[in-house]
């Protein structure tokens, strides 16, 4: 009798165990790398298992999924030291780069604006964390300031005043439609060059960008909520007003950013308060992070859950280039990824995380979860490294280009390309905690 009551309770611990996959304290910085490698592990595996897997940097038909998960690889090297992805996000990362502005000629047929945005807001990310670069390659700033120039081209102002447009070609179902996401992004983009560079004409874009869209419904300063679109058809008056986190976040960013360059401006820093205070609806569970939208009638699509996870990463940015920002920013981090790490009990592994992490794993474990999830552990690594990305000035890596469509002149100087090392932090999850106690209480069950 006594054995089986054993039996009985170490059943239970054994169940408790596998039902927590990823143990996550968001106060120790081990804690959270080692979340992030099981999660990194996932997510390159489901890279290389892709159908598309002899493209590099293409994701079985959603090429902007591309731009999304390098820039969380990006990430992830960076605050964690595992470099163990490194070549195969570069490999990517050059793969697609086109004509040195990531439109290459595979998708230029059908890509929207947004795409493109964000494979140029990915190297921006490697050109401010100092990403080592190939010598035979652009650097990294040069891939993000030909995004700039080609985007800055199409800008609009025949029809309402200005704007981009979604998409770039006439016969595409959202060409006569403007929205937030492609000009948030153009915004961030050019405020992020602009602090990079420290060359005014990206400031005076971005200046350009949020002055047009605040004339619009994407931007509204009285009430500070963000719509998704507007179409040409009605001069930009209309909207379409489905909430998203991630169109917040591209305008949060730039508006930080602008903060930052011009040393605290008042317009910058009430643009950034107001909408920061209205991404409150995007927090509804004790601080946990939802997309209202899709979420609760379980509708998210692969770009909106993919999306979802830019939204604590451009948190992480605002905290540094805003810092008055962080300790408002901080706890809505940590409270995500604390809840967030108990749905990762999906897949064969018993490791891969949910879309809806406000509670138990939902049933779903798609890459596109995967990354999103891992974008938000690797943000709570900001409690322990708060250095701000670093300019044209503090880099190893090469030159930027000095000639642009939109009239930028001469910039950082060069030097030598980067080497970096790295430990794997996969390694530290060759045993985890959850699985050695399985083991060991599986051991004891054999002894009854």
């Amino acid at each position: 009798m006594r054995g089986d009551n054993l039996k009985a309770a170490i059943a239970v611990a054994l169940l408790a165990a596998s039902a927590s996959a990823i143990n996550l304290d968001v106060n120790d910085e081990k804690s959270i790398k080692n979340a992030a490698s099981v999660v990194a592990k996932n997510v390159m595996s489901d890279y290389n298992d892709r159908d598309s897997n002899n493209i590099p940097g293409d994701i079985n038909g959603l090429w902007a999924e591309g731009g999304v998960l390098f820039d969380t690889m990006i990430k992830y090297w960076y605050y964690t030291g595992d470099s163990s992805y490194n070549n195969e996000v570069s490999d990517g990362m050059y793969w697609q780069r086109g004509d040195d502005n990531y439109f290459p000629a595979n998708y230029s047929q059908y890509m929207a604006n947004d795409d493109q945005m964000i494979w140029g807001l990915a190297a921006m990310t490697a050109a401010e964390l100092d990403f080592p670069e190939r010598s035979s390659m652009p650097s990294w700033i040069t891939l993000a300031q030909g995004v700039f120039d080609a985007q800055v081209l199409r800008w609009d102002d025949d029809n309402c005043g200005g704007g981009m447009r979604w998409q770039i070609w006439p016969y595409q179902a959202g060409y006569n439609m403007k929205n937030a996401l492609v000009n948030g992004g153009l915004f961030e983009l050019s405020a992020r060059l602009a602090r990079y560079t420290n060359n005014e004409t990206y400031s005076d874009w971005a200046e350009k960008i949020w002055d047009w869209s605040a004339t619009t419904p994407l931007l509204d300063t009285t009430t500070w909520n963000i719509a998704d679109d507007t179409s040409c058809e009605q001069n930009c008056t209309d909207q379409g007003n489905s909430q998203w986190s991630f169109n917040y976040g591209v305008y949060m960013t730039g508006a930080a950013y602008m903060h930052n360059v011009t040393d605290g401006k008042s317009k910058w820093k009430s643009g950034l308060d107001g909408l920061l205070n209205s991404t409150s609806q995007f927090f509804p569970h004790d601080k946990v992070l939802e997309e209202i939208t899709c979420e609760s009638i379980e509708e998210c699509d692969r770009s909106q859950i993919l999306m979802k996870g830019t939204f604590p990463q451009d948190l992480v940015l605002i905290s540094l280039a805003a810092p008055y920002t962080y300790s408002d920013i901080l706890p809505l981090l940590q409270a995500s990824a604390t809840a967030a790490a108990k749905t990762c009990t999906a897949g064969k592994t018993d490791n891969r995380c949910g879309t809806r992490w406000y509670t138990e794993n939902d049933g779903t474990d798609g890459t596109e979860q995967q990354i999103a999830a891992l974008g938000l552990f690797t943000s709570n690594l900001v409690a322990f490294n708060s250095k701000a990305p670093a300019t044209g000035a503090a880099t190893s890596n090469a030159t930027a280009n000095t000639t642009t469509s939109g009239n930028i002149t001469s910039t950082s100087s060069s030097a030598a390309g980067a080497t970096s090392t790295g430990t794997n932090a996969a390694n530290v999850l060759a045993c985890s905690s959850v699985g050695l106690t399985a083991t060991l209480l599986a051991g004891l069950l054999a002894l009854f």
